[in-house]
């Protein structure tokens, strides 16, 4: 695998933002505070469509927020006490928003949302600082009630008035995924790159093994469509196989692997999700490669912000998950590192919007290890693992987006 790592791996974006179970699309920056920033609320930001929509609220503190009114009324009101604002905050509307101002007394910050169609709040909570974030991120999600016309008691919003109010970048909506989940899974190496070399084995060999094992696998469900990354002993280059991925619209990603240590004696799988590190890694990729942004975008570097945002915590908490889950499952067919989920600035592991795993499947140098992996009884064992616990992670995915 060190060949690997010393390569870089370039992410894509899909278009669509998940977070929480809830799918986002049509997101961009609506509106940012303008004036001096005081002390409390930093900025408000908007992103989604006529069918979900995400207000965000930069803090500079924790807050416990209060919901004032729910949108029965066409408008939505949140309270957050021990807040202060710049004067006459106000911005233009996004998605079910129409236009929304900020109102300052009795040492509280008030947000008024007035609402373009008839919505309501479906969830509100508050991201602490952390992953390279400095400030508090209070969230407020509005989905479109059934059937939902103009909000009550409001005029409809022109689309020339809309023009005017919204910003010039815009992604289209995504359709939503019908049929099977796509897995794209990575054989690790290829052709002129062996990767770890075993006593009889080279990791190339036994990575496309397992692909293959692990492809029949999944596809004799039914549920799913599954893409290689390479189909025999070629080398792929690594911006190849994210532009794999990216063409594919991966639900999942798993880059398979065999590690070699310095002593013969290591043995065991293990598997890495994304560091702290390697999101921060993710802004400068998608800075410096144009085609890493839906061409929508344009050069508008403050909707790759709050894209970034909004989408590294939760493609890195649902990759956590799966993690963990991938472990419980293989457990029980091969042995375990003693820290087996760890954490790296991997290259592949870059996608902001993709869950992504690496899974070591065992030490190529050591005996016991290599010897199971190079017989093909055991290594279908061991994928078949892997395939339950790709099923046991999407049942979870689907149970928590129905919330």
């Amino acid at each position: 695998m060190q060949a690997f790592r010393a390569g870089g791996f370039l992410a894509g974006w899909k278009g669509v933002v998940a977070l929480a179970g809830l799918t986002l699309s049509g997101f961009c920056v609506a509106a940012v505070a303008q004036g001096a920033t005081a002390p409390g609320l930093l900025k408000v930001r908007l992103g989604g469509d006529q069918v979900e929509t995400r207000v965000v609220v930069d803090l500079d503190r924790s807050v416990v927020g209060k919901l004032v009114s729910d949108g029965a009324d066409g408008r939505v009101v949140v309270s957050l006490p021990r807040i202060d604002a710049p004067a006459d905050l106000r911005g233009g509307g996004q998605g079910l928003v129409r236009r929304w101002h900020v109102e300052r007394g009795g040492g509280s910050a008030r947000l008024n949302l007035e609402l373009a169609r008839d919505a309501e709040v479906r969830r509100r909570f508050l991201l602490p600082p952390g992953d390279g974030v400095k400030s508090y991120r209070y969230v407020i999600d509005l989905k479109a009630r059934p059937g939902a016309g103009p909000a009550t008691g409001l005029t409809p919003v022109s689309t020339t008035a809309a023009a005017t109010t919204r910003p010039r970048a815009v992604i289209t909506r995504a359709p939503e995924r019908k049929g099977p989940r796509v897995v794209v899974i990575d054989a690790g190496h290829g052709g002129k790159d062996p990767g770890a070399i075993g006593s009889r084995t080279h990791e190339k060999d036994i990575t496309l093994a397992a692909a293959r094992a692990l492809k029949a696998r999944l596809e004799k469900s039914g549920r799913y469509r599954v893409v290689l990354t390479r189909t025999g002993d070629a080398y792929v280059p690594l911006d190849g196989r994210v532009k794999i991925a990216r063409a594919a619209d991966a639900d999942l990603f798993i880059s398979l692997h065999a590690d070699s240590g310095p002593s013969a004696d290591v043995r065991g799988a293990s598997v890495y999700t994304l560091s702290e590190k390697g999101e921060r890694r993710v802004a400068s990729v998608l800075g410096k490669d144009d085609w890493l942004m839906p061409a929508s975008l344009g050069a508008d570097r403050t909707v790759s912000e709050i894209l970034l945002d909004l989408t590294q915590r939760s493609t890195r908490n649902r990759s956590a998950v799966f993690a963990e889950m991938l472990l419980e499952h293989i457990g029980d067919e091969t042995e375990l590192l003693r820290r087996s989920h760890r954490d790296a600035n991997l290259a592949i592991l870059l996608a902001p919007d993709v869950p992504a795993v690496l899974l070591e499947m065992g030490f190529i140098n050591n005996p016991d290890d290599e010897r199971a992996l190079a017989d093909p009884r055991q290594r279908a064992r061991l994928m078949d693992a892997v395939a339950d616990a790709i099923d046991a992670w999407f049942a979870r995915d689907a149970k928590v987006a129905s919330r």
